[in-house]
């Protein structure tokens, strides 16, 4: 590795491409019941009713109706919308930390983008196929060191990370960013040969 590339890496912002190529193994972390009758049908005799009228057939209740997606006229609506979940998986803590570390100075737009560059790494069969393999994959994040993530100070930008990654997760919002893997803050220049998709704040972002 040359000093400009070891210069690059350790610049925050950066997604690097090294190894994206490399067969690099995944890491894998860890009926309705039959009604029921009320009382037996005896055989009737004359003075009684037919045997149909004597018997009550107790109904299931309607099932509770399936709440309605949520829906929000921006982004930021759809945000604030978004709870926290009551336990954050392994999964999901890992893509709202490359969030948080990476973009959470800068619009929703741009922190979606970087979620979705998270996501179709693990979905391109070029990376890890986990997204906490996506994000500890060596020299590939910037705000990784030495394969942990640096702690995080929970408030308001990180509650806004969670929800980008479930929003990101759950493909709830249009990302401007589609199908990018990689992405460099605008002030370092890595002179990748690749497809440029967008810049959204302070991020160009490449496939």
């Amino acid at each position: 590795m040359t000093a400009a590339s070891m210069l690059l890496l350790a610049e925050p912002g950066f997604a690097s491409d090294l190894a994206a190529d490399a067969n690099i193994p995944a890491i894998i972390l860890p009926g309705a019941d039959a009604p029921e009758v009320e009382g037996e049908a005896e055989l009737p005799t004359q003075a009684e009713a037919p045997v149909e009228d004597s018997i009550k057939i107790e109904t299931e209740a309607d099932p509770a109706p399936t709440p309605a997606p949520v829906t929000a006229a921006s982004l930021a609506e759809l945000v604030a919308a978004t709870p926290a979940p009551a336990e954050i998986d392994p999964e999901l803590r890992c893509l709202a930390g490359a969030v948080y570390f990476e973009s959470r100075g800068e619009s929703l737009p741009g922190q979606l983008a970087v979620a979705h560059v998270v996501i179709n790494r693990a979905n391109s069969g070029r990376f890890p196929k986990s997204l906490c393999g996506v994000v500890h994959q060596k020299s590939q994040f910037s705000f990784v060191r030495g394969g942990r993530m640096p702690a995080i100070r929970k408030g308001a930008q990180w509650d806004n990370a969670v929800a980008i990654a479930q929003i990101a997760r759950d493909g709830t919002w249009k990302n401007r960013a589609p199908g990018a893997l990689f992405f460099h803050a605008r002030y370092v220049s890595p002179g990748w040969r690749k497809t440029r998709i967008a810049q959204i704040d302070n991020h160009i972002f490449y496939r």
